[in-house]
């Protein structure tokens, strides 16, 4: 078993005693055990085999003896009768929000429920609401909770479903017949969030390749083997995530490839339109072939086929009916903004508040992804939950920023800031403050359940402070973790237009919000828009791709994003609307 393997063991433990009620030092002893394992250095294995694990902090005489079980067998018999003693429904319950071990168990003990099913009967029966520590309010988020569950299913973001799929598509370019590979489907279009992995071959040869993608070192299970298509479950471990999903493999001769790579990206709205251009014409386009039952008109690319139907090429991102045919028809289709036009990124944090990484380190990293700007924007003084800057803190960062600046070559830094919206809508800092910075993001941070009505009115006065910028993560909202607070974005939208402020993506694969929808809509309306990667880490910065990708979803051109603007052009812009 690899570390990853072990330490997924050892949480998995925590968690079952949590569930059982065992008193919360020995739960936090496998928790802290699985951190430790999955930090040593080393093979595993041979740590084991040598008896190197005696003296590790954290990994006492029975994690040890766990530890070399699992390492030298496999198996965890401990683990295995835990399994059997705890009902895996009370595991399943605690993917809802707001819901940690001990009010499962409460609502084991209590109620008996012992499902996500049981659990919303109870709750809309009212039996939860009377249930000691709970209530009605509990109640209700219970119910929205397994609503949002219900919703998202089994998805996977893209940021781990993305590297799983290249991680299996590498494995099957280097096997012997194979012409032309893809994924398709969700990934291909770039979607927030990933239900399966869908992988296209093009060969003369289909069952070796079969046969070598069942065997793949990321298989867990073979769902079905077949000469043409096969479907397994994989599963690797990514960031500290053990990441599963179910991958479809289909092999197409050369010919058949560009229409079964555009039939297998989607999405299905988009490809029912497609088929109905080509019927109009007298033709069939289905996953084969475009053409007639005596006739069929030869493509080598998607490319060619948007072209015989009199279209330009549609990126994979635009496909979602929303547009992209009648753009398309009218030779309309924009040239969306790639990875390689964004020349630095604004909202990032460091050791001055909540980051892992010095305002030198971070502003270096961003230079070698060869940006030209690293704007810094760590939290205010609210937010001391993230070590919010206090005043006397922000004008030392302002001090070592000017050093850094006349000190390092080929990156300026800015200085701004990702200030609180207070409850009133009013920001965190002086105004005097406020003048201080390059910039000012604006973030919602607390108070999430405020109504719809207050929340909108709180961020649409925050956007007309003369000194906000830009508004940060707009909705809150954390990807198959919680929906964002309840908002008016329309009414947002329309306020930011009015005072000329820009919009973020963050493009953190935990958020990537604002979504595509409203990003199209800020575009009509007019607003900039500006890729964060919202880095915590100098490794994070590269997240602005995902944004990049929100972004194309949502139309975008390089001109409607201001951060594809050079060093020069920024600057004259920030100062502009400073009025200095």
């Amino acid at each position: 078993m690899t570390k990853d393997d072990v330490a997924d063991a050892l949480d998995e433990i925590g968690t079952l005693l949590e569930l059982k009620g065992e008193n919360a030092f020995r739960c936090n002893a496998y928790h802290n055990g699985a951190r430790t394992v999955r930090q040593l250095e080393g093979d595993l294995r041979e740590l084991v085999d040598q008896n190197r694990l005696e003296g590790v902090r954290g990994i006492g005489e029975a994690l040890r003896e766990k530890i070399s079980t699992l390492v030298r067998t496999g198996e965890l018999p401990y683990l295995e009768t835990l399994r059997s003693e705890v009902p895996a429904g009370l595991v399943e319950m605690l993917r809802l929000p707001g819901l940690g071990a001990k009010k499962v168990k409460a609502l084991h003990d209590g109620l008996g429920i012992d499902t996500i099913a049981k659990l919303k009967a109870a709750c809309e029966s009212g039996a939860v609401a009377e249930l000691k520590g709970f209530g009605a309010k509990m109640q209700q988020k219970l119910l929205e909770g397994i609503q949002f569950l219900g919703q998202v299913g089994n998805r996977v973001r893209l940021d781990l479903a993305l590297p799983l799929g290249e991680g299996l598509l590498e494995h099957l370019r280097k096997l012997p017949g194979v012409v032309r590979a893809e994924l398709c489907g969700s990934i291909r279009r770039r979607r927030e969030t990933a239900a399966d992995i869908d992988i296209l071959i093009s060969s003369s040869t289909p069952q070796p390749i079969m046969d070598a993608f069942v065997q793949l070192p990321e298989v867990i299970q073979v769902v079905a083997h077949g000469p043409t298509k096969s479907s397994v479950v994989v599963g690797l471990h990514l960031g500290g995530e053990k990441v599963v999903m179910n991958a479809d493999l289909r092999v197409v001769n050369d010919e058949q490839f560009p229409f079964a790579l555009h039939y297998f990206t989607g999405s299905k709205a988009h490809n029912i339109r497609m088929r109905q251009k080509a019927i109009d014409r007298g033709w069939v386009l289905n996953e084969y072939a475009l053409g007639t039952s005596s006739t069929t008109i030869p493509c080598r690319t998607e490319t060619d086929l948007y072209a015989a139907l009199g279209f330009d090429y549609i990126p994979p991102e635009l496909r979602e009916d929303t547009g992209e045919i009648e753009a398309a028809e009218a030779h309309r289709i924009p040239a969306l903004v790639e990875i390689a036009d964004i020349r630095g990124v604004f909202h990032n944090h460091t050791t001055a508040s909540d980051g892992s990484a010095s305002l030198e380190e971070m502003a270096l990293a961003a230079k070698r992804l060869g940006f030209e700007y690293f704007g810094v924007g760590d939290h205010s003084q609210s937010l001391t939950v993230a070590r919010g800057m206090s005043p006397e803190v922000v004008r030392r960062q302002w001090a070592e920023a000017d050093a850094l600046n006349a000190k390092l070559k080929g990156i300026r830094i800015l200085k701004g800031v990702e200030c609180d919206i207070l409850a009133d809508g009013s920001l965190d800092y002086s105004d005097e403050l406020l003048a201080g910075f390059d910039y000012v993001v604006g973030s919602v941070h607390t108070l999430f359940g405020m109504p719809e009505a207050e929340m909108t009115a709180r961020v649409c006065k925050a956007l007309s402070h003369p000194h906000l910028t830009m508004l940060g993560h707009s909705t809150g909202r954390l990807l198959l973790r919680r929906e964002g607070y309840k908002i008016n974005l329309d009414e947002v939208l329309k306020v930011a237009a009015k005072h000329k402020k820009m919009i973020e993506i963050n493009a953190q694969p935990l958020r990537l919000d604002l979504d595509w929808v409203y990003v199209k809509r800020a575009k009509a309306l007019g607003i900039p828009l500006v890729i964060n990667p919202d880095a915590h880490s100098p490794g994070e910065l590269d997240l602005f791709r995902f944004g990049v990708d929100v972004a194309r979803r949502g139309w975008l051109t390089r001109e409607d994003v201001f951060n594809t603007r050079s060093l020069t052009e920024v600057i004259r812009e920030l100062d502009r609307r400073k009025g200095t």
